[in-house]
């Protein structure tokens, strides 16, 4: 397929492809990318359980019990939700929909007008695109367009939910801010800054801000970079930076000649100027400017990590006072890229066990209960050693110190 697109036909309404889902993924994507590949070691075994799976599914017991038999993709739909809708475990997703270890980070394409077909054989269960020698249909609207794939694949989660904080957080080393370009003025000599306003930033004299190819034009706004620490060793993974709001470069830094009156020219320094296009709170002078992160493809795969997991929550985003987490919202926990966590990954969220006397000893002796499973979470940003999950849903409050491991 060239350049992920397709052109849909007016007259008729359908799209034809000659192959299933796997058929889909290799002419939509390729070979997967190297960037997109599995960053922790595949055992032999590991290699040759996946290619099992792929081929003949997961066992029907495993289904959700109204798993539907036929089911169009609506638009609102989430992959995270159907999975839902077909597995008691969610995160097996990979495993009913007959996905290998080369293309299991890949975006899934699934899509809203595709019809989903459930195959119940020999006792286990697989999806397809469509029926057995028959060609994928996907009903779109009455009118001829191009569209990008990427575009209009189904998200894995409702994206209201973690948009913002897919280019929000940012985890940065101690003094990356303290060296990050500074706001310094406002047109009107404001104190505090909001959207629509115009404001004056400077680099440092060996990074200055300027217009140029390969340089940043828009900017997160930050301030107070403040330690993740493990819960556990208590070392520092990195420091949060507070978000603040959004900006775009409009002019770089420059020193301009003005007559002096005597003849001559006198040399000043012009900071640059930034337009702030959001704001999470007040800006005002002294915040911080780092250039804006890539948005991330959404459509990730929900899946449970290869490789054994054993995390705690850091911290609940968006304040330090913030102790206690409910359902959607994001938290930090204490393992990242360099654990071989990945976006899409879902992890089971433990309760941990209360620490209490036992009254009916006589010595009343200090027990601490088990740790209680309490929901799920899956990851959706990662750093070196932090990562952002989102809640997907909980028993009861989650708190910093809480464990996460594999889903079970």
């Amino acid at each position: 397929m060239q350049a992920n697109t397709r052109k849909h036909a007016a007259s008729r309404g359908i799209l034809r492809t000659a192959g299933g889902a796997a058929a889909l993924l290799v002419a939509a994507l390729g070979a997967a990318p190297a960037a997109w590949a599995q960053n922790y070691p595949v055992t032999p075994g590991q290699r040759a359980t996946a290619q099992d799976v792929a081929q003949r599914g997961v066992p029907v017991a495993d289904l959700a019990p109204n798993a539907p038999d036929v089911y169009v993709v609506k638009r609102g739909d989430t992959l995270w939700a159907i999975s839902g809708m077909y597995l008691k475990k969610p995160w097996r997703w990979p495993e009913l929909w007959g996905m290998n270890l080369e293309a299991i980070a890949n975006p899934h394409l699934i899509f809203p007008g595709q019809t989903l077909y459930l195959d119940k054989t020999g006792g286990f269960a697989r999806l397809r695109t469509s029926l057995p020698g028959q060609p994928e249909e996907v009903r779109v609207s009455p009118r001829t367009r191009t569209e990008s794939l990427m575009e209009t694949a189904l998200p894995t989660l409702q994206p209201h939910l973690i948009e913002p904080f897919l280019v929000e957080p940012q985890v940065v080393e101690a003094n990356t801010l303290e060296q990050a370009p500074r706001i310094v003025a406002t047109l009107d000599d404001r104190v505090l800054m909001a959207a629509g306003d115009r404001a004056y930033a400077r680099g440092d004299m060996l990074k200055p801000l300027e217009i140029a190819p390969g340089e940043p034009r828009y900017y997160g706004i930050y301030r107070n970079a403040v330690a993740l620490r493990d819960p556990a060793t208590k070392d520092i993974l990195g420091y949060e930076a507070q978000f603040v709001g959004k900006a775009e470069l409009i002019r770089g830094e420059s020193i301009e000649d003005t007559p002096n009156g005597k003849g001559g020219f006198t040399s000043d320094y012009v900071p640059a100027t930034v337009n702030i296009l959001s704001t999470r709170e007040e800006v005002r002078a002294g915040d911080r400017l780092l250039p804006a992160a890539a948005r991330g493809f959404m459509s990730y795969v929900p899946r449970a990590p290869e490789q054994q997991v054993d995390a705690r929550v850091v911290s609940i985003y968006g304040g330090a006072a913030l102790v206690n987490a409910a359902q959607n919202q994001v938290i930090a926990i204490n393992v990242g890229r360099e654990d071989g966590i990945e976006t899409g990954h879902v992890l089971q969220l433990l309760s941990a066990g209360q620490r209490m006397k036992d009254t009916t000893d006589a010595a009343k002796t200090v027990i601490r209960l088990p740790n209680e499973k309490n929901g799920m979470a899956m990851v959706f940003r990662t750093f070196d050693r932090v990562s952002y999950a989102l809640i997907l849903g909980v028993n009861n409050t989650v708190r910093v110190g809480d464990h996460l491991t594999n889903p079970r």
